[in-house]
């Protein structure tokens, strides 16, 4: 089990919903963005949602359907691409 940087796993989120086109109105479960990551990660889906929650704050994702999905924010589109490049390890 590794244990990244919070900010690797911000990028490795918004680089999820990139892949899958999840911009504006097309959204996706934020439970699935937990699953894909809790084995990777330590603490569960508890960190997962706390960053999220964060990413939501700094402007890079809306949540739709009472919190329960996610998507990006189109008028961030360069920082988020930035973002997921500077800080993302492939």
């Amino acid at each position: 089990m590794i244990d990244p940087t919070d900010e690797q796993i911000k990028a490795d989120i918004m680089d999820r919903l990139l892949r899958r086109r999840c911009w504006g109105e097309k959204y996706l479960p934020i439970d699935s963005l937990v699953n894909w990551m809790r084995k990777q990660i330590r603490r569960n889906g508890k960190r997962v949602r706390k960053l999220v929650d964060e990413l939501v704050k700094q402007g890079f994702l809306f949540l739709h359907k009472r919190n329960t999905t996610a998507s990006l924010n189109p008028r961030m589109k360069g920082q988020i691409v930035e973002y997921i490049e500077k800080n993302l390890v492939r």
